[in-house]
């Protein structure tokens, strides 16, 4: 979530065109949704004649007000087309269309997430190659009013180059569905880490909502106007320092060589240099470089290589030998992965220089130590992780200025105005959906707001029936030793409440996650989820996807309670063999839980045993952050959801948006 406080500009309007222009939507490559028309738009001079031949028939038009926009006719899937767009004195041409199935892949950083780093990473990228998938990133943006375009993008074939960084989840949903269907596929990218769902939304999605309504308008009061744009300007004054006043420079050139690494003191990468437990470096932001030497034969000069780094908090310059290899700005959790080109490398010593950039909290190379590294074609990998030289080139003295941590979250309706305006009269199929992680604050909160969102997506699409498939938020944090409330918990039982809405889905990723990130690698396994519920709920093929839930209580004795499941697919079944079930808790009229005795005694019903002297008045099960071991599961092999049979009040009831 961290770099979102560097996104401080907001672009209120896109330029006035005076020539022929489509809106960046369209592009080479393009798959247009099947069996619909679809409206193709664009802007010219004021009044032009336009004209637009496709599939052998000529459109006319003229632009009104300077926007022009004509329709294409249905068509089912498959066959390739070409469109020819001319105005007075310009043509536009586009190449190897084809009709099939658009999906927007929506959501925060697990949606973000880049197939490149997801599980077996480098082999998913080498094996995408599939023509019939083709994939379009909607570019960051936040804005106070709704924009017209989107600055960039174009679609791309799917290859190891379009997809290494693209979403890992909508990409492997996608070749899920591709593989079943035999149809195009197309996934357009539209997600934004560490966001909250509100940003997402329209102002007409609030109508009953004050707090939001009165964020919304002065947001789009003048005043607010002026600030943001003296907070922009302050900021980029403030980030002009860490190049003007970094040591490490002469000039205008990063002059690493003239760096006397010799005598430097070393330092333990990967780590954040916060927590090295080097003094200078205790609240550093500002500029460090580091150094490393390694040898190198002749063998594997021969050879293509490449450098791993990991992620780098906040930015980085990258050179192996005095040539610059790689550059990111402002991607606190990106991997670096760096392509070194022929004549770079040399036989025997070689040395790698990076300089890094923090501009608050945590700095540094500090990944996990498997992802440092020089990678060969055919040969070992020469492992970087462990001792690095390091100077210091700037400090800053000055925090951030105040109002520079304006981003996407800072009030309603931002990325809509600013990701999904531009494109919203593009016709989709559906939507699949990973974000609530940022929420989980107001998880009880988030029960409206989810509900409210569905309906606002499918009013602008107008498409009140489009599909809409989710996640729900994957297991997180060290498991809990004893039970207790949970943010968490109770943001899946809202995201599983919005399952009310007709046409919806949810899989579950409680079982994929981790102790240590919140960002589960095993996107392929997502992917194949959701491809699998979209499968059954939208092209109504006979498959499976839907991990049991809690039905109803089907009987209390003083010693036990038996509760009765559904979606049990063949029957509830323990992934632990011959070791207690676990996650289900109980509690009295304390409301303080406590671990049960559990046991499977049918295929869908579960017994829980009741100690003696204790008045049962609650079951919980799997509620935590990471409910761990939670291992019910139905033969299909998809967990259990998370539920209680309580509706006592919640750790974030009335917690709301400040």
């Amino acid at each position: 979530m961290k770099y979102l406080a560097f996104t401080f500009l907001l672009f209120l309007s896109v330029n006035s065109y005076s020539q022929l222009r489509v809106a960046k939507i369209f592009s080479d490559n393009m798959v247009l949704q099947r069996d619909v028309k679809i409206p193709i738009w664009g802007w010219a001079n004021k009044g032009e004649k336009i004209k637009m031949i496709f599939a052998g028939q000529s459109y006319y038009t003229n632009a009104a007000n300077g926007k022009w926009e004509f329709t294409l006719p249905a068509k089912p899937a498959g066959k390739r087309y070409g469109i020819l767009i001319q105005g007075k004195n310009e043509k536009i041409a586009f190449h190897n269309i084809t009709y099939g199935d658009v999906w927007l892949c929506g959501g925060q950083s697990n949606m973000e997430w880049f197939v490149e780093n997801a599980t077996n990473g480098q082999d998913e990228v080498n094996n995408a190659n599939n023509p019939n998938i083709r994939l379009f990133d909607v570019p960051h943006k936040i804005a106070s009013k709704p924009l017209r375009d989107i600055e960039k993008g174009s679609w791309q074939v799917c290859s190891p180059k379009s997809v290494k960084q693209f979403s890992a989840v909508g990409y492997f949903f996608g070749r899920n569905l591709q593989e079943e269907l035999k149809i195009p596929i197309g996934l357009i990218s539209d997600n934004y880490g560490g966001t909250v769902i509100e940003t997402w939304m329209s102002p007409d999605a609030f109508e009953d909502m004050p707090v939001y309504q009165k964020q919304i308008a002065q947001l789009s009061a003048e005043k607010a106007e002026k600030d943001q744009k003296e907070t922009a300007s302050k900021f980029k004054l403030w980030l002009e320092n860490f190049a003007s006043k970094d040591q490490g420079k002469k000039g205008t050139n990063y002059v690493w060589k003239d760096l006397d690494f010799a005598q430097a003191p070393t330092i333990e990468l990967p780590n954040q240099w916060e927590s090295s437990g080097i003094e200078a470096m205790k609240n550093l932001d500002g500029v460090v470089w580091f150094e490393r030497e390694f040898i190198l034969n002749k063998k594997q000069l021969a050879e293509k290589a490449e450098l791993s780094l990991g992620p780098i908090d906040d930015s980085d310059i990258t050179w192996i030998n005095g040539k610059k290899v790689g550059e990111t700005k402002n991607r606190w959790n990106k991997d670096r992965v760096y392509s070194v080109e022929s004549g770079i490398l040399k036989e025997g010593k070689n040395t790698i220089v990076v300089r890094v950039e923090d501009y608050l909290g945590g700095g540094g190379i500090y990944g996990k130590s498997s992802k440092l590294f020089i990678r060969f074609q055919n040969q070992k990998n020469i492992p970087l992780a462990g001792k690095w030289y390091y100077k210091i080139g700037y400090t800053t003295t000055e925090p951030m200025p105040s109002g520079g941590d304006f981003g996407p979250n800072s009030a309603p309706t931002l990325l809509y105005n600013g990701m999904i305006a531009p494109i919203q009269k593009f016709p989709i199929k559906g939507v699949i959906w990973y974000q609530g992680e940022t929420n989980t604050y107001r998880a009880v909160e988030y029960k409206e707001l989810k509900i409210k969102w569905i309906r606002n997506w499918r009013k602008l699409w107008n498409q009140s029936d489009m599909p809409i498939i989710w996640v729900q938020l994957a297991n997180y944090q060290a498991p809990d030793k004893e039970p207790k409330e949970s943010a968490w918990a109770e943001l899946r039982e809202a995201q599983q409440n919005a399952l009310s809405e007709p046409h919806t889905a949810m899989i579950t990723a409680i079982d994929l996650g981790s102790t240590t990130t919140i960002h589960p690698l095993n996107k392929q396994e997502v992917g194949r989820r959701l491809a699998l519920a979209a499968l059954e709920e939208t092209y109504h093929q006979k498959t499976a996807y839907k991990s049991p839930r809690f039905l109803k209580i089907a009987k209390k004795k003083r010693k036990y309670i038996d509760l009765i499941f559904q979606d049990v697919d063949g029957g509830l079944v323990s992934q632990r063999a011959n070791e207690p079930i676990a996650g289900f808790s109980i509690a009295g009229k304390d409301h303080v839980f406590h671990w049960a005795k559990a046991k499977i005694i049918s295929d869908n019903k579960i017994r829980i045993y009741i100690p003696k002297h204790f008045k049962l008045m609650a079951v919980r099960y799997a509620w935590a952050n990471n409910p761990q071991p939670a291992d019910i599961y139905n033969k299909k092999g998809f967990p259990l959801l998370p539920f209680r049979t309580d509706n006592w009040k919640l750790s974030t009831q009335n917690i709301t948006r400040p």
